[in-house]
């Protein structure tokens, strides 16, 4: 799916900004480049993300958030295809297909959360 493509239900000031938080955030993936992180990020943001199975690893404080952002946004032979990015108000739900460097895939979600202009939550899921 194209950057262009969120879908924004709350036409209001807090989901347009939302919305653009979310289109830079994707970027970072898009692109490979996370240089957007550390403006994007709260200080008090919070990842539970995929892995390790069932619950995933909790990563709290932005310099850990940024970490790890940085480190998937910039792992080699990977991609993301965005598949979705719903926008209302503070919230926002991307769907995406991870490929792996080896050519395998899995879906997952992000269920994310914007406080004053920054992510302060996301949390990551994946089918399977």
């Amino acid at each position: 799916m194209k950057q262009d493509g969120i879908m924004d239900i709350h036409p209001d000031v807090q989901s347009r900004q939302t919305a653009e938080i979310m289109r830079r955030f994707n970027d970072v993936f898009q692109l490979h480049d996370p240089s957007a992180l550390a403006e994007l990020v709260g200080e008090d943001c919070v990842i539970e993300n995929t892995v390790p199975a069932p619950d995933g690893a909790r990563h709290a404080g932005k310099a850990a958030c940024v970490g790890l952002w940085t480190a998937i946004a910039t792992q080699a032979g990977t991609r993301f295809e965005l598949e979705e990015t719903f926008v209302a108000g503070e919230r926002a739900t991307i769907r995406w297909r991870y490929w792996m460097a080896d050519g395998n895939s899995l879906r997952g979600v992000n269920l994310m959360r914007v406080e004053g202009g920054r992510i302060v939550e996301a949390m990551g899921y994946v089918k399977g």
